[in-house]
């Protein structure tokens, strides 16, 4: 009998979705060109996940629900990403969705492929009057680089003796993916996990990380990384 305890977290935009949900959108309704620079700064750790949003929202005159609503129309799930939900839900993992983005285009992208069941962790994001409402309720007190503290959430929602499971491809990741056992890494997230010699398994798609997954569960003795180990409990000790 398999008695091993997967904890998994996934990130959204241009994870779970083909492109970033959050950056085509001011692409689209803001001023492209600002819109360019201030992700720049933000990639360039000049200004903070927070700044970037604000900033960003200030590209945008005006903004309706309809008109958002009928732009999110055109953003898909990645492949595999229905069938690998059903397959943690048949073992008994625990899936998140761990984001740096906002709640409204999650939500709505996640009922309209019927997976508005699956809980996430996000920025929050509303429009009242064509106006540009943020909030960022899952902040940490003593680190402000991201809106969302992924690596909180990895912690709170995971315990020592659970294998946890990282699945992202961008800057957002980065922190979370160091306190996981295993990660699964695309993009800006692969290129910092071979930079800073973190082991990681590359993936094209969500039926790669099944296969890997279930690799992972079918082994008599799994090790955790031991860097991950230590990074927790750092956590841990700092309280």
């Amino acid at each position: 009998m398999n008695d091993k305890v997967f904890k998994i977290f996934v990130d959204f935009d241009g994870t779970i979705t083909s492109k970033d949900v959050g950056e085509e959108m001011f692409m689209k309704f803001g001023d492209p060109v600002k819109a360019i620079e201030i992700i720049e700064r933000w990639t360039n750790n000049e200004i903070n996940s927070q700044q970037s949003w604000q900033l960003l929202c200030k590209t945008i005159e005006s903004l309706s629900e309809n008109q958002f609503d009928s732009f999110l129309e055109s953003f898909e799930i990645e492949a595999g990403f229905q069938e690998f939900v059903n397959y943690c839900k048949e073992n008994n993992f625990e899936i998140r969705i761990l984001s740096d983005g906002l709640d409204y285009y999650i939500k709505r992208i996640l009922e309209r492929n019927n997976l508005g069941n699956l809980e996430f962790y996000s920025n929050s994001f509303s429009i009242n009057n064509g106006e540009l409402m943020l909030d960022f309720p899952h902040t940490d007190e003593e680190c402000s680089m991201c809106g969302n503290c992924k690596r909180n959430l990895v912690i709170n929602f995971s315990a020592d003796e659970d294998y946890s499971v990282y699945i992202g491809d961008g800057l957002s990741d980065k922190c979370p993916a160091q306190f996981c056992d295993f990660i699964f890494a695309k993009n800006s997230l692969l290129k910092y996990c071979e930079i800073n010699r973190i082991t990681y398994f590359p993936y094209n798609n969500f039926y790669s990380v099944i296969k890997k997954i279930d690799e992972l569960k079918n082994k008599k003795r799994l090790k955790k990384r031991h860097q991950a180990e230590l990074k927790r409990r750092e956590v841990y000790i700092q309280g």
